[in-house]
């Protein structure tokens, strides 16, 4: 079941809960057959025997539970996004490794089946309470997400939450049925605004004459420029309008923040300079720009010194000095535990 991205908290009779930041989960158990699937309905269980070990050992012997499989950072108190990703690898002596040192942890959220009765036509007040019962001492790394009724403690959570790693919060109404594929739930996620410099652009794999993505960035303290994302979300004639726009600002790398991307014939970014493994066998290349041209963006929040998600193009700042656009405009999210969002009032 999917869910529908509002701009405001909804009202009505709902349950409200954290939305978080890992990967969606479908775990189906039957005595010591485990099995999880992936949003997409492909196969996660390879992945995290620690997870499968944990159900066999925690959930209800025969259950079907839809839920988040979270990794929790090294400080101990915000989810982690980048460190799960890490645990998709090919290899199986890595995926044992990475499953000891950085373990993931399921937060359960809704019920699907439970033994031989069928949840799924039930509503979703009756899931929930019949889920809180089944994992009432389920110790971690199997937790049942916080939840709540009232729209004030859910407006709090809202802005607490971001500060542990979380994306924002989830509405559910409470007579709702699971309906698979359907945008029956409600979703709300922190956006921000910030000026960035534009640094670079990527082409549109439609042709050479049409923009793909902007490439963003913010400078350090040191006066570095850092890369922080891209924006992408263009009409076509607005994508072949940017090439032609931006052309006057094509330079090379000799005297670009961005030199040492010239290495490797120009095929590496920013974002590939700490290793990340998501960029193999992608094209990376990109085309430098003078970084004299600032942008207005929209993102939903910050994961390290980069925007989570890609960001949105809000407008221009013609009138903006590059030089100003650094990461002390951005506005941090209250400090919070993690600790005290898996633990939170049910």
């Amino acid at each position: 079941m999917l869910a529908k991205p509002v701009k405001e908290i909804p009202n009505g009779a709902m349950s409200f809960e954290p939305k978080w930041d890992g990967f969606r989960s479908i775990i189906f158990r039957d005595g010591d057959e485990v099995e999880i699937g992936s949003r997409n309905e492909k196969p996660m269980t390879r992945y995290f025997p620690e997870v499968v070990e944990a159900v066999r050992a925690i959930l209800p012997e025969r259950c079907v539970i839809d839920g988040e499989i979270i990794v929790i950072g090294s400080s101990g108190d915000r989810l982690d996004f980048e460190a799960l990703q890490q645990r998709i690898h090919p290899a199986a002596s890595r995926v044992k490794m990475l499953s000891e040192h950085t373990p993931a942890r399921f937060v359960a959220f809704d019920l699907l089946a439970l033994g031989d009765v069928d949840y799924t036509q039930r509503p979703f007040a009756e899931r929930r309470a019949a889920l809180a019962e089944a994992l009432s001492s389920a110790p971690p790394p199997i937790h049942l997400t916080a939840a709540t009724t009232d729209r004030t403690v859910a407006a709090l959570w809202f802005n607490q939450f971001e500060g542990a790693g979380l994306d924002g919060l989830m509405a559910k109404p409470l007579d709702g049925r699971y309906q698979p594929d359907k945008r029956t739930m409600f979703k709300v996620k922190h956006e921000r605004t910030a000026d960035c410099v534009v640094g670079g652009y990527r082409l549109h794999k439609s042709g050479p004459d049409a923009i793909g993505s902007l490439l963003l960035g913010l400078y350090n303290d040191d006066g570095t420029l850092a890369s922080v994302g891209v924006i992408g979300a263009f009409p076509m004639q607005r994508r072949r309008e940017l090439f032609d726009e931006l052309q006057e600002l094509v330079t090379t790398f000799d005297d670009h923040p961005w030199a040492w991307a010239s290495q490797q014939d120009g095929t590496r970014t920013p974002r590939n300079a700490e290793g990340s493994r998501w960029a193999v066998g992608k094209d990376l290349s990109f085309t430098p720009l003078r970084p004299e041209r600032v942008v207005e963006v929209r993102y939903d929040h910050m994961e390290g010194v980069r925007f989570r998600h890609t960001a949105q193009f809000v407008r221009w700042r013609p009138d903006r000095n590059p030089e100003s656009c650094t990461y002390e405009q951005l506005e941090e999210p209250v400090n919070f535990d993690l600790a005290d969002v898996l633990g939170a009032d049910r």
